[in-house]
């Protein structure tokens, strides 16, 4: 997960959600801008890259709904083939 909020702020979030993922601090948007999600206001737009274990992406979902992502995320990674842990 990449986030153009700083680290504190990324800290705190996945505090609050148990996330056992790392979230990776954007705050100027270099990586949002190198990865073509960059919004004209400066945020991240909501986009779900799936990257396979040799680093090439896989599928580009860009039509995130934060409402279902959590279960979006996990029925395309089956799709994907790759096995739960």
């Amino acid at each position: 997960m990449a986030s153009t909020d700083d680290a504190d702020t990324n800290r705190k979030f996945a505090a609050e959600h148990a996330a056992d993922f790392p979230i990776l601090s954007d705050p100027d948007g270099q990586v949002a801008q190198a990865w073509g999600v960059r919004a004209a206001a400066g945020y991240a737009q909501r986009w779900t890259f799936y990257i396979g274990s040799d680093g090439r992406v896989l599928d580009i979902d860009k039509q995130v709904s934060p409402k279902t992502a959590g279960a979006d995320l996990a029925a395309r990674l089956a799709q994907l083939g790759v096995e739960r842990r």
